[in-house]
């Protein structure tokens, strides 16, 4: 069957790799299946400290929803199962622990964008193109991943980029804080791996419980886990990391931290 979504681990990153590449890495709805397995992989995975997001090849981070399958798979009764698909791949990426990071070149549309959005980080080469052209479609979009954008690009351009389905290129992704820099695509991977491997070589609890503190500071305050928030910290104080940290600051020395 046409397109995988694979993973790579390595030196502290976990890769999450869209591939399909003849069809600028368009997710199918078995790719959209894959990913929640491939996110508690890696997000499980103790020795993996950060996890990226990328396209195969040279064309396409993800160029959206594979629409050769919307006939058959996402019309009539079909598209229960397609949409569920769809929504248990977002919930999974939203729900890693890990810090994430999407590295963008080329077409990032659609549901790559969305996928993209989900990431903490987003760095990307000078030849990206985005866009969300769901109103082109006449596509039903999620609440949840609109409420993503707005949160990220604010309500005004939100609202811009989904009622004129536009696409727009890297230059103005980074104007509206879509992206966190732009880069000659050439220098792109070695410059998403340079920031991945200095992210990993800090304290996972520490970063874990950062995450959780960032994602629930944009629930309203009553809807909040503080229970879960104040566990986390406690953990990071109880940790072997945190002794560990405190030693290497005042030895002068680069802290070994392993999790625990």
């Amino acid at each position: 069957m046409a397109g995988r979504v694979r993973t790579e681990k390595g030196d502290g990153l976990g890769w999450i790799i869209f591939d399909q590449e003849e069809r600028r890495n368009a997710i199918t709805n078995e790719m959209w299946k894959a990913i929640p397995g491939a996110t508690r992989d890696l997000d499980g995975d103790p020795d993996v400290r950060v996890i990226l997001l990328r396209g195969a090849g040279e064309t396409a981070f993800v160029s959206g929803a594979d629409i050769s399958e919307f006939e058959r798979l996402r019309s009539g009764e079909a598209a229960q199962e397609y949409d569920a698909s769809n929504a248990e791949a977002f919930a999974a990426l939203a729900d890693v622990g890990k810090p994430m990071i999407a590295m963008i070149h080329g077409f990032c549309v659609g549901g790559g964008c969305a996928i993209a959005l989900n990431a903490d980080l987003r760095y990307c080469a000078d030849d990206g193109v985005f866009g969300i052209p769901a109103a082109r479609l006449g596509l039903g979009y999620g609440t949840s991943g609109l409420e993503t954008l707005e949160r990220i690009v604010g309500a005004s351009s939100a609202r811009e980029i989904f009622f004129t389905a536009r696409r727009f290129d890297a230059a103005e992704a980074l104007r509206l804080g879509l992206v966190s820099e732009v880069l000659p695509k050439a220098d792109l991977e070695a410059h998403v791996r340079r920031i991945a491997s200095t992210i990993a070589a800090n304290a996972p609890l520490t970063l874990r419980s950062a995450k959780l503190s960032f994602k629930e500071i944009a629930r309203p305050p009553a809807e909040r886990d503080t229970a879960a928030l104040q566990a986390s910290i406690a953990a990071c104080y109880d940790s072997g990391d945190y002794a560990e940290g405190v030693r290497a600051f005042l030895e002068k020395r680069r802290p070994r931290f392993r999790g625990r």
